[in-house]
């Protein structure tokens, strides 16, 4: 069997159709790329199945909760050559070296998130690699993750009849230059990880100077090519 993608996410046949089609399904019957789906709402244990939850310290939209996405991942068999990679805008921007590195692996675990983002635990005790396909919003991973497997498939000997390269993605600019905060929702405790308090004590202008240091923090860290253009403003 070929190179093995694992994505995890709550819409498996939005993958499950792409990858059944042109090169990509071809690439499936050929044995030279397998593609599988793991769906965290199989790893809920309440009657309605639920995935998100509001996030502490108040905001509009829902936070993917911890738990299911744990389990999910840890349902996974890992290979020995593996990579596990969660679709984030606070991630590196993917491009075609990314993408001719991952083709060198044996698995890759793709994470497609949903709504206002991920739980903050799920990147702390995962510790999966972030990427962004760049800068603008979608409503999912599962765009992002489809384009990895795709740009990576080309890379593969044997896909496209005879070797090619992919073309480079580019990105245009964020909506207002720095990355997003960590989101938190319940449980306030996950296997010895803790909501930070400054969400929890309900003073708003504490919790927004929080996020703003945090969100400061992140972009200086992860991307200091949008802090040189933001950080006049701020």
């Amino acid at each position: 069997m070929g190179l093995r993608f694992d994505v995890i996410t709550l819409f498996p046949e939005i993958i499950e159709n792409y990858c059944s089609c042109a090169l990509l399904g071809r690439g499936v019957k050929n044995k030279i790329i397998e593609v599988n789906t793991t769906n965290p709402r199989d790893f809920t244990h309440d009657k309605h199945r639920r995935v998100d939850d509001t996030p502490y310290g108040g905001s509009d939209g829902m936070v993917m909760m911890a738990p299911p996405v744990f389990e999910a991942y840890e349902s996974i068999e890992r290979l020995e050559n593996s990579e596990f990679i969660m679709l984030t805008p606070q991630g590196e921007v993917y491009n075609q070296k990314i993408s001719k590195e991952l083709a060198q692996k044996e698995q890759i675990i793709l994470l497609c998130g949903r709504y206002e983002g991920f739980d903050e635990r799920i990147r702390l005790g995962l510790k999966p690699r972030e990427i962004s396909l760049g800068d603008y919003v979608l409503t999912g991973g599962e765009l992002g993750a489809l384009c990895i497997i795709d740009s990576v498939s080309r890379n593969l000997h044997g896909f496209l009849g005879k070797d090619n390269s992919a073309v480079d993605d580019s990105f245009s600019e964020g909506l207002d230059g720095l990355l997003e905060h960590p989101q938190y929702t319940k449980p306030r405790e996950y296997r010895g990880m803790r909501v930070p308090e400054v969400l929890l004590n309900g003073n708003h202008q504490e919790i927004e100077k929080f996020r703003l240091n945090e969100r400061i923090k992140r972009t200086k860290e992860r991307r200091p090519d949008l802090w040189e253009k933001v950080k006049k403003k701020i």
